[in-house]
């Protein structure tokens, strides 16, 4: 069996390669292929330009957050029924957790995957400098397989067949495309309304004057020819648990999905329904409250922060989330939910905004980013998800700070206060981190539940319990 798989990868952050892999994408699907889209690392936003061009759910690759079998399995799974994947690489293609390794870089993998790789170079002012560039990413890793270049940031077409001699002659590889300097087609900075306008469709037109672009000016053949490789064998151990029904029925679990709330990883809600969950969204935009038959409530990431004046005024739907919360109904939220189950949220322009109040404290957004990086999660005694010692991989990225209340409990009921959730390790250390009371587990982190494929299961249980004690107390 065969497979068509390229890595597009670049020399740094900000040369391009995800506007050329975008591009592609959009030129692959133009020509009336299924194109599957992944990224790799942690990051939640390029997946969503990925589905916005392709029509199918973009997936994470991470060699950090999980095992290389699991990357194998993510990988199979998404391609399945795929003509070509377009997996757009992160930062430089030799950068990730550590300077001394390939540990959590593009280049990982794309070994993990032996997938061929187009490197995107900036060739503003340069020639045959491009060339000592590629030929360094060559030698730096002889196991990975560059098998193309993308010259971006060309000024003529003069300029490009220069770039493009020196490559080949020293590096030996071709150069398959380049791209012009067109401010046009250079993609959105990653502002806090841009999921939102994807949603909407209005960058439509900047995909399909990409796809033009890479049509006229990249050699499309030559690539799929490119990336032909093996196809991926890999074991179905994520989603062993699947089908096997749960003996009370399913678990109705409430996940909020708009614009506001949808940040989740694809395989943790799929994890959750191969453990027996049927999943219930509920827009909290939309004025829609919890579910009224939820045994679970998931709140995952997003921006909150831009829909504060919304979410405000929905005091019923706020009100729902108290009451879940209160009855104790297993929660979990992450990084804009646990925003979401504070007090209030203040913007950068000093408008506060009251949230849900299910925990004390506010959150104020500031201009300057807060937290960015991978997190190695220890649960505390309080943690009902991962249990004291519990272990899960995830990230962090945001821009508000946690402001805790001026007392160090809550008024009225001190044995209440919510503990910290996790000791939360990153590059900086490890500290007492998120908040968790009853069943009740909150924090900033974006935890991967394929970094431990139980949580799923036992959160469900959690759920299923609380959910034969309500029934108890209703008889």
């Amino acid at each position: 069996m065969t497979d068509r798989r390229l890595v597009i990868a670049g020399t740094g952050s900000g040369v391009g390669k995800t506007t050329a892999a975008i591009g592609l994408m959009a030129a692959f699907a133009r020509r009336g292929l299924a194109v599957q889209g992944f990224k790799c690392g942690p990051d939640y936003i390029d997946p969503t330009f990925h589905a916005a061009v392709t029509g199918r759910q973009s997936r994470n690759l991470d060699g950090w957050m999980f095992p290389a079998d699991t990357v194998k399995e993510i990988y199979a799974r998404g391609s399945a029924e795929a003509d070509v994947s377009i997996i757009e690489g992160v930062m430089g293609f030799y950068d990730g957790r550590d300077p001394l390794s390939n540990e959590g870089s593009t280049a990982e993998i794309a070994m993990l995957l032996d997938a061929p790789v187009l490197l995107v170079v900036n060739c503003r002012s340069m020639a045959r400098s491009a060339a000592a560039i590629v030929r360094g990413f060559q030698l730096l890793e002889p196991r990975v397989r560059i098998a193309g270049v993308v010259a971006n940031q060309v000024g003529s077409d003069n300029h490009y067949r220069l770039v493009a001699a020196a490559i080949e002659q020293e590096c030996g590889i071709p150069v398959v495309g380049y791209l012009k300097r067109d401010e046009a087609l250079n993609m959105p900075e990653r502002h806090l309304g841009l999921v939102p306008a994807i949603e909407r469709g209005e960058l439509s037109g900047l995909f399909g004057g990409l796809a033009e672009q890479i049509e006229a000016s990249f050699d499309l053949d030559r690539i799929l020819a490119l990336a032909e490789s093996s196809a991926i064998e890999a074991e179905a151990r994520l989603f062993a648990a699947a089908g096997v029904p749960r003996a009370g029925g399913p678990v109705r679990i409430a996940v909020a999905k708009d614009a506001a709330f949808h940040f989740y990883y694809p395989e943790n809600l799929e994890l959750l329904e191969a453990n027996g969950a049927e999943l219930a969204y509920f827009s909290p935009l939309a004025g829609q409250p919890v579910p009224w038959d939820a045994d679970g409530l998931y709140i995952g990431g997003g921006f909150p922060e831009q829909f504060a004046a919304e979410l405000s005024a929905n005091e019923a739907v706020k009100a729902s989330v108290r009451s879940a919360a209160e009855s104790g109904m297993p929660v979990m939220a992450e990084c804009g939910g646990f925003m979401y189950l504070t007090e209030a949220i203040t913007d950068t322009e000093g408008r506060r905004y009251p949230m849900a109040g299910v925990l004390p404290g506010e959150v104020r957004m500031q201009r300057k980013l807060a937290a960015l990086g991978y997190r190695e999660l220890t649960g505390t005694a309080v943690n009902a998800l991962l249990g004291e010692g519990g272990q899960a991989k995830g990230h962090e990225f945001h821009y508000s700070v946690y402001e805790p209340p001026a007392g160090e409990a809550e008024a009225g009921d001190p044995s209440n206060a919510p503990q910290p959730a996790y000791l939360s390790k990153g590059m900086r250390g490890a500290k007492p981190d998120g908040m968790a009371r009853g069943n009740l587990v909150a924090g900033y982190a974006h935890l991967h539940f394929a970094s431990n494929p139980s949580l799923a299961g036992k959160w469900l249980d959690l759920c299923e319990a609380q959910r034969e004690k309500r029934k108890r107390r209703t008889r």
